[in-house]
């Protein structure tokens, strides 16, 4: 493991010992959701590349899960935990999958779809946990899981449901989010491919600031900006739960 990530890593030990008679169950339900959500849409895109003709990642030694290989010592550990902490969500983010377009059939048009392979990953894991929640519960009783999480709220559920339903609910928002057309999320691969080459300049200028607004965007009134985001997605997910 890199040092950096063993330095977050003890610092996250640290403080979850330190809060250990104030953490809930739901907290660590969360972190424990999030980490491997959020590895396994990184893998996705070094497979998509794969397919297209690019083997860095795998030559890399990314196309794996192992959460060592994907660990960001930042986004991995540290941001999850100290959201998940705080109340205030849910979001992380694991070490780039490296990506070499040029190495792909049709650069553009794949490099497109490979960005898109991540969130489409997290869609499909969330509809895997409607799944599992209908195979889990007996015929018809889904829509009572839903039923109990409004009326009682989610610790009114068993071991069982509160993971499902936070693996689902937590892969539809790290979905959306990554959709968002700003760098370095995957929605920005679509604003990419429709930019005039005239216009790379100034995109490649916006890149650098990415990543800091981005933080701000996240931290500064989540419920607020973002929840107008995540909502209509969150809901329409819950919507197809209740059926």
């Amino acid at each position: 493991m890199h040092p950096q990530a063993l330095v977050a890593l003890g610092l996250l030990l640290l403080a979850l010992w330190a809060l250990r008679h104030t953490l809930s169950s739901t907290t660590l339900l969360v972190f424990a959701v999030v980490v491997p959500s959020i590895i396994l849409h990184e893998v996705a895109h070094g497979v998509a590349a794969l397919a297209f003709g690019d083997d860095t990642a795998k030559r890399a030694g990314r196309l794996t899960l192992n959460p060592l290989r994907h660990v960001d010592p930042i986004g991995t550990l540290v941001l999850p935990a100290v959201l998940a902490l705080s109340g205030l969500g849910a979001f992380g983010y694991a070490k780039p999958v490296p990506i070499n377009p040029s190495r792909m059939r049709s650069p553009r048009n794949n490099a497109l779809w490979t960005s898109l392979a991540g969130p489409a990953t997290n869609l499909a894991l969330s509809g895997i946990s409607i799944i599992l929640i209908r195979l889990a519960r007996p015929a018809g009783s889904a829509q009572r899981v839903y039923e109990a999480l409004t009326q009682y709220g989610l610790n009114s559920l068993d071991l069982t449901d509160r993971v499902l339903f936070l693996f689902g609910f937590i892969n539809v928002s790290l979905a959306v989010f990554n959709l968002l057309p700003l760098p370095p999320l995957d929605g920005s691969a679509v604003v990419e491919r429709l930019l005039p080459a005239s216009a790379w300049p100034a995109w490649a200028k916006l890149r650098q600031y990415a990543m800091p607004i981005l933080l701000v965007l996240v931290l500064w009134d989540p419920h607020g900006i973002l929840g107008h985001i995540f909502s209509p997605a969150e809901r329409a997910w819950a919507t197809v739960l209740r059926i």
